[in-house]
C-alpha cells in the first residue's frame, strides 16, 4: 500500500493530508502521532456512522484509545448552528474536556460542521479530518475552512481552524452511490480549470475510473486535487487574496445552492456556476472564448443539468457572498482553462445585473 502525504504550510507550522487505499487501518497510529489526546469524539452523519462512523471508533478503541461517538442528521439542512449546539452539548455532558481530539468522519458537511465544532469547543481542541468522499478528500477537509450555512447564505457563519492531519482513505469512497462521487468530481475539474490545464484534460480521460471508484485512480485525483489546493492555501491561509481563485463557479454557485434550500447538490450547482461565470467572463472580454463550452461540454456530462432555475429568488444571496465589498459583487474569473485572470486582487467587480443576466441565460437553457 502507498500513501502519499502533501504538506499545506500554516502559521503554526502546517499538518499533513494522507492519502492512499485503506489508510483508516493506520488511524490510530496517524492520531497518536499528529493528534495525541485523552479522549476522542467520532463525528459523522447518521449516515455515515453505520458505514464508517462505527468501525472507526471500534478500531480506535481495540488500540486502546478512549473513543465515543456522536452523530447527527445526515445532509447539507444540518449544517446549522442548531446542529452544532446539539453536538457541543452532548460533548459538555459526556465531560469531554480540553484534552479532547475531534475526529470528523464523513463528507463535506461533516468535516465544515465537525470542524466548527472542534474550533468553538472549549475555545479550541484539535481536529483530525476523515473525509469519505471525494468532495471533502478533494476539498472540504483541506484549508482549515470550518463553519455552518445560515438563513443569509452558505457557509457564513465559521472560523479558520486547521486539522492536525487529514486521513483521505480512497477505498471509503467505493460506498459512496455513483451520483455522489459525481459530484464531488466537480471540485476537481475546478481545481483543473484554475491552476493546471493538463490535469483538467487527464480528469476528461478517466472519469469513468472515478466514477467507479476505482481506488487507485481515484487515490492518483486526490493527490493531485490536494497538491493544488495546498498550494494555494500555504500561500494565502485567511483568504487575503490569492485564496479568493478557489471561488471560481462559487458565487453563482452557493446562491443556486442556499436558492434551492440546498435540495441542489453542491456539485451540481457549482458546474453550472463555473459555466456562467465563464460566460460572464467571455462577456467582459476577460476569459478565452470557448472556454464556457468546453466546462459545459465536460460538466453536463458528469452532473445532471440544473433544472427550474429561480433566479429571484438567487439574488438575495448574491449580495451575502462573502467576496462582496463595498456592496459591489465581485466574481473569479478564469483567463483561459487552467489559469485564473488576476484581476484586482484575483477577482472582478461585477454588476448584479451581468450576474442576473447570466442567471437567466441559465435559466433559460435548463
Amino acid at each position: 500500500m502507498t500513501t502519499s502525504t502533501v504538506r499545506v504550510r500554516t502559521r503554526d507550522g502546517g499538518y499533513p493530508v494522507l492519502v492512499g487505499v485503506g489508510l483508516t487501518s493506520q488511524l490510530a497510529r496517524v492520531l497518536e502521532e499528529h493528534a495525541p489526546a485523552r479522549r476522542y469524539a467520532v463525528i459523522s452523519d447518521d449516515n455515515v456512522a453505520s458505514l464508517h462512523g462505527h468501525p472507526v471508533m471500534e478500531r480506535l478503541r481495540d488500540a486502546g484509545l478512549d473513543a465515543s461517538l456522536f452523530t447527527f442528521p445526515a445532509g447539507e439542512a444540518s449544517k446549522t448552528r442548531e446542529s452544532w449546539t446539539i453536538l457541543t452539548d452532548e460533548m459538555l455532558e459526556a465531560g469531554f474536556g480540553r484534552d479532547t481530539c475531534v475526529v470528523a468522519v464523513g463528507g463535506g458537511v461533516t468535516t465544515d460542521l465537525a470542524g466548527f465544532v472542534a474550533a468553538t469547543y472549549l475555545r479550541g481542541v484539535p481536529v483530525v479530518q476523515v473525509p469519505t468522499s471525494y468532495l471533502a478528500m478533494i476539498d472540504a477537509s483541506v484549508g482549515g475552512k470550518t463553519g455552518v450555512d445560515v438563513s443569509a447564505g452558505k457557509n457564513l457563519v465559521g472560523a479558520f481552524h486547521p486539522p492536525k492531519a487529514v486521513v483521505a482513505d480512497t477505498e471509503l469512497l467505493r460506498t459512496l452511490p455513483r451520483g455522489e462521487r459525481a459530484q464531488g468530481l466537480v471540485e476537481a475539474f475546478k481545481h483543473g480549470a484554475i491552476l493546471d490545464a493538463e490535469y483538467f484534460g487527464q480528469l476528461e480521460g478517466f472519469t469513468g475510473d472515478l466514477l467507479e471508484a476505482d481506488a487507485e485512480a481515484a487515490a492518483d485525483a486526490v493527490q493531485r486535487s490536494v497538491e493544488l489546493k495546498a498550494a494555494v492555501v500555504s500561500e494565502d491561509e485567511f483568504e487575503g487574496g490569492y485564496r479568493q481563485i478557489l471561488n471560481f463557479g462559487h458565487t453563482l454557485g452557493h446562491a443556486l445552492e442556499a436558492a434551492s434550500d440546498y435540495a441542489l447538490g453542491h456539485g451540481s450547482a457549482v458546474a453550472l456556476g463555473m459555466v456562467l461565470e465563464a460566460e460572464v467572463g467571455e462577456r467582459m472580454g476577460v476569459t478565452e472564448p470557448g472556454t464556457r463550452e468546453r466546462l459545459a461540454s465536460v460538466l453536463d456530462a458528469l452532473v445532471e443539468p440544473v433544472r427550474g432555475l429561480d433566479v429571484e429568488r438567487a439574488v438575495p444571496y448574491l449580495r451575502a457572498d462573502k467576496k462582496v465589498r463595498a456592496g459591489r459583487s465581485r466574481v473569479v474569473l478564469l483567463r483561459r482553462i487552467g489559469e485564473v485572470d488576476p484581476g484586482d486582487g484575483w477577482s472582478h467587480e461585477v454588476s448584479e445585473s451581468a450576474l442576473v443576466d447570466a442567471l437567466t441565460a441559465g435559466a433559460r437553457a435548463s
